[in-house]
């Protein structure tokens, strides 16, 4: 009997329907009961992550998080998974309103790093501007000896993933990614993590001279190794 997982989703929508084909994508199944079983609250009513991190005009996430995980227990889910990077800088609230586990991108995807970057390294992350400005990823790299490089052009960046969120993948927004990219390998940053899940989305951009990968894929991973050990596997 597989394990069932929770995913918050709706940061943004097009993300949380692109995890799902992922997990789909990533179980070699025979029948419709070979796959991963799945509970989705697809919540684009979410607070703005941008407005309450860098504009500093919205509403806490935090309690709409929470009360979100709750539900997905009530309904069912053994552990939750949250396809947005930046989401997780909410991570306690959630971790303090359930007692299933959180499988945390954050932690995941660092890990990956770790085993593609020498230590003393430096790792590009692609996302948005929210993410350094909490430091999202810096004390996670830094246990590992690694350190985080951004874009240098955050205006872009964010431009760009408005542009996603309103009208999906563009060329513009593909050509910041790829000017993101190749500067960040200019600065020495040789393996790149695509740390915003609109960027998800858009992968092909990256510079085709780095390592890179997506955080994204990284918590796909978890989720059917979670839903497929037996219970006792420790998180």
């Amino acid at each position: 009997m597989m394990r069932r997982v929770g995913i918050l989703g709706g940061m943004g929508p097009e993300a949380t329907i692109l995890i799902l084909q992922k997990v789909l994508a990533g179980v070699q199944a025979r029948d419709d009961s070979d796959h991963i079983p799945l509970i989705v609250d697809q919540n684009p009513q979410v607070p703005s992550r941008i407005a309450h991190l860098i504009e500093g005009t919205g509403a806490d996430p935090g309690p709409v998080l929470a009360d979100m995980a709750q539900r997905l227990v009530a309904g069912g889910a053994q552990a939750l998974a949250m396809p947005c990077n930046t989401a997780h800088h909410y991570a306690g609230a959630i971790r303090a309103a359930v007692s299933v586990p959180l499988l945390d991108m954050i932690a995941l995807s660092v890990a990956h790093a770790a085993r593609l970057a020498p230590r003393g390294g430096v790792v590009g992350i692609l996302a948005s501007p929210a993410v350094p400005k909490v430091g999202l990823f810096d004390a996670m790299l830094a246990d590992h000896g690694l350190s985080a490089l951004y874009a240098q052009d955050e205006t872009a960046m964010l431009a760009a993933i408005r542009q996603i969120k309103a009208h999906g993948p563009q060329p513009q927004a593909r050509q910041t990614l790829l000017a993101a990219s190749t500067d960040l390998h200019q600065r020495g940053a040789a393996v790149q993590m695509i740390a915003c899940t609109e960027f998800s989305l858009i992968p092909e951009a990256v510079s085709p001279e780095v390592t890179a990968f997506d955080t994204l894929d990284s918590l796909v991973a978890e989720i059917i190794a979670f839903s497929m050990q037996p219970e006792e596997r420790q998180i």
